[in-house]
């Protein structure tokens, strides 16, 4: 008995014969463009195996191994595949997508599951790869400091700051994807984008649609808010160490109590980003809102109170140089979460999470984009003249040039999002919105201090 499947080049199934329903324990009804080949796979072997095995068949024209497979009712059981590329109507087509011919075997089979492997599940897990949108700002701010003088900020509060964001982070990552598979949100995604083989960077993560580490079985529901109740702890912890060396620098409690405040609000909104009764991202445009703020303004200001080493008025002109230093890095990163949107908006919608692309449809999601495109530029004409004033040595010249090209690398970007804002080409958009966030952010350090990286 053979079981023949074929999928498109993002695993969704397309086509399955009898025998695939028989050894798999699935009706073809449940499966065919709705799930992806992932289901039938131990989570460990899709992170560690699967795109090494697609390469491989790409190259060679075909794949064989043995493997372990899961039935629908859980029952791990021992097989053979060959996989084989697809083309339309012939090799000298576009690829199209796979076919994978599986046999079960009566023998044992042993998928040694490396240290490396591990890792990758942690950081699958916890998005951990994308607290570079946490970060970056710190950085920004810590440059700013180091381009304006010597000894503004403490070295030792900026490595507590990143290591308390990074955990932050990861909290609220843990957090959205237990209360999006709590609502069912995520389970009623079948559109999500992974970027597979389209990025080097980014191969084989997921890009929307959350971290889908439930569904592949790498954690489990209440594991997950395990996890991120620990990361709460690891954050308190690392706050309080971070106030213990903010007193001995400066002496003063104003900005340990702005930095706690600010802290406060950053835990508040990551938590309520999706946990009810708030459901900031179901709230009509209060989502992009949340991610603006945390990702910009407080962000940096926040981080601003944590390393200085002196003290920050309230409402003084430091307070709104840093708010307005990260309006740009707030506006920037909610298109990413702007652009995720649009291949989720199905499963959002029927979730009741009424985001701003549900609320006005994908079409007209695409000028929302574009408008916040050209405000992140529009910002930085007002981040400009206080950068004028601080920065010691400002190079204005390059600060015209360097986000010129961004500017047109960004319209690129937006020309991608207007052809394929309703089709599956858009995947390139959504990971090249990703990379400019971080370009933008590390010309932005750059700008500020061009010893500081």
């Amino acid at each position: 008995m053979k079981s023949v499947i074929i999928c498109d080049m993002e695993g969704l199934i397309l086509k399955m014969n009898n025998q695939a329903e028989k050894i798999f324990g699935y009706n073809s009804k449940e499966l065919i463009n709705i799930k992806r080949v992932s289901i039938f796979s131990p989570g460990e072997i899709v992170l560690q195996n699967v795109l090494g095995w697609l390469k491989i068949a790409n190259e060679k024209g075909s794949y064989e191994t043995k493997t372990n497979f899961i039935k629908k009712d859980g029952t791990i059981f021992n097989a053979k595949i060959k996989i084989t590329p697809n083309f339309a109507n012939g090799k000298n087509k576009p690829q199209t997508g796979y076919c994978g011919i599986t046999e079960v075997i009566d023998e044992k089979v042993e998928i040694p599951i490396s240290t490396v492997t591990k890792i990758i599940k942690g950081v699958a897990i916890t998005r951990a790869g994308f607290t570079s949108a946490s970060l970056l700002p710190v950085l920004v701010v810590a440059s700013y400091f180091s381009g304006s003088g010597d000894g503004l900020f403490s070295i030792l509060s900026l490595l507590l700051t990143c290591l308390g964001i990074i955990s932050v982070q990861i909290f609220a990552n843990l957090y959205n994807d237990y209360f999006d598979v709590k609502h069912g949100t995520d389970g009623a995604n079948n559109e999500y984008f992974n970027a597979g083989m389209n990025s080097k960077i980014l191969e084989g993560a997921q890009i929307s649609g959350g971290s889908r580490a439930i569904e592949l079985g790498l954690i489990t529901l209440k594991g997950t808010k395990k996890l991120a109740n620990y990361f709460l702890l690891i954050s308190l912890i690392i706050l309080f160490g971070l106030v213990l060396n903010n007193y001995f620098l400066t002496s003063s409690i104003e900005n340990i109590s702005y930095t706690l405040i600010i802290s406060l609000i950053g835990f508040l909104l990551g938590y309520f980003y999706t946990a009810k009764p708030i459901r900031l991202s179901a709230m009509k445009g209060l989502g992009e809102l949340t991610i603006f703020l945390t990702f910009g303004p407080l962000l940096t200001l926040g981080s601003a109170y944590a390393i200085s080493s002196q003290t920050i008025q309230l409402f003084s002109e430091d307070f709104f140089n840093f708010l307005i230093i990260g309006i740009p890095l707030g506006l920037l990163t909610t298109n990413i979460l702007f652009i995720n949107q649009f291949p989720d908006y199905k499963s959002d919608k029927l979730s009741g999470k009424n985001n701003l692309v549900v609320l006005l449809g994908k079409s007209l999601s695409r000028y929302v984009y574009f408008l916040i495109l050209i405000l992140s530029f529009i910002s930085m004409f007002f981040v400009k003249p206080i950068l004028i004033e601080n920065i010691i040595n400002f190079n204005l010249p390059a600060f015209y040039i360097i986000f010129s090209l961004l500017f047109i690398f960004g319209l690129y970007i937006f020309y991608g999002l207007f052809k394929n804002y309703d089709n599956r080409n858009l995947i390139n958009s959504n990971i090249y919105t990703i990379h400019f966030q971080s370009i933008f952010s590390l010309s932005y350090i750059l700008v500020l201090n061009n010893f500081f990286i």
